[in-house]
């Protein structure tokens, strides 16, 4: 990477010079804070509002995570959406990377800004009550569920493994209390029973960048302070971050509910299960570890007496025996190392060896 891209955990830059350019703009600075992907789909369409005739606001600031080891390399790489900020020409020394939003030199550069209101995309960092205090519009956070629901750091995934029909995505106002702010608007999604969580993650942050334009003159005017609705806090169920030993996979539970984290945790951390291959002629068992990529519930139960760890292959699908005589149908699937490939290619490559859960 060209050392000029080369981020530090913020940059200083000289604060009257700061404010002389943010008092010579007509236009009011908005703040913007986020980090992966989907955050930049949200920058993006505040970066196409801003350059609208009728715009009274203008992005005058990015705060992100810290550059981070990503890939194979482990190379320390910029944040997808700093790295979509540079991408665009957005200045370097205005994209803000901070390890905790309340270290002093961070909230310093921040003030000099002079920022009238911050918004908030999936940015992954506590914001103390000495950031909030800062622009006097609030900072308002779009939210991947329909809140009171899902408040926490994984909406989206919980949700699904809940295997909720419906979700949607809230602007609300940012308080102390985790996602417990006022609401200022939200809109509703009904849920396929097929949509992994990154797919559904970048629709609701699409819808939800929508909902921000639309509703941003009223927060700048005030009014959206005055209609914003407090939250049944009594209704409140939390979203906690997904770890990495909940991606194991039991069978011991129904298909309807594997299928269901298998959407959920699907892009990160994923999924995985063991089986053992057994070789009928010399009753050699080999155990085989693999991600588990795409399934469905099976139209056709087990039937009482069968085999219940004999796992088959019917049509497209590996069939595995699951509780109440549920199964579960798995499509795709990757061993460690290899690219991810369907059901059929992994039962041809067993020559006739059988299949059984652990």
């Amino acid at each position: 990477m060209n050392s000029s891209l080369m981020f530090r955990r913020f940059f200083c830059f000289n604060s009257a010079a700061a404010a002389a350019a943010s008092t010579s703009s007509k236009k009011k600075p908005l703040v913007f804070l986020g980090s992966p992907q989907v955050a930049a789909t949200v920058l993006d369409t505040l970066f196409n509002a801003s350059k609208a005739p009728n715009s009274v606001f203008e992005v005058a600031a990015i705060v992100t995570q810290p550059p981070a080891k990503r890939g194979r390399g482990k190379k320390l790489m910029p944040s997808p959406v700093a790295q979509f900020a540079l991408d665009t020409g957005f200045p370097s020394d205005l994209i803000f990377t901070p390890e905790r939003a309340g270290e002093d030199s961070f909230l310093s550069n921040l003030r000099a800004l002079q920022p009238e209101l911050c918004i908030t995309a999936a940015y992954g960092n506590i914001l103390p009550s000495k950031f909030l205090n800062i622009p006097p519009l609030g900072t308002v956070n779009v939210h991947p569920s329909l809140l009171p629901l899902y408040r926490g750091a994984a909406p989206v995934q919980r949700a699904l493994q809940d295997g909720a029909k419906e979700t949607g995505v809230s602007l609300v106002f940012t308080v102390r209390a985790l996602d417990a702010g006022p609401v200022i608007a939200y809109e509703t999604l009904e849920v396929d029973d097929q949509i992994k969580a990154p797919d559904l993650l970048a629709l609701l942050f699409s819808k939800g960048s929508k909902l921000l334009v639309h509703e941003l003159p009223s927060i700048f005017d005030g009014s959206a302070r005055l209609k914003a609705q407090p939250q049944d806090d009594s209704k409140a169920t939390l979203a906690p971050k997904i770890t990495v030993e909940e991606s194991w996979l039991s069978f011991d539970q129904e298909a309807l509910v594997l299928h269901n984290k298998v959407r959920a945790f699907a892009g990160w951390p994923g999924t995985r299960a063991k089986v053992a291959i057994v070789d009928d002629k010399d009753g050699h068992h080999n155990i085989v570890e693999f991600k588990v990529i795409t399934t469905r519930v099976s139209h056709h139960n087990i039937i009482p007496g069968d085999e219940e760890d004999d796992i088959t292959y019917m049509k497209d699908a590996l069939v595995f025996p699951c509780a109440r005589f549920t199964a579960l149908e798995v499509l795709e699937l990757q061993l460690p190392g290899k690219k991810v490939f369907n059901a059929a290619a992994f039962w041809n490559g067993l020559r006739g060896q059988k299949l059984k859960k652990i």
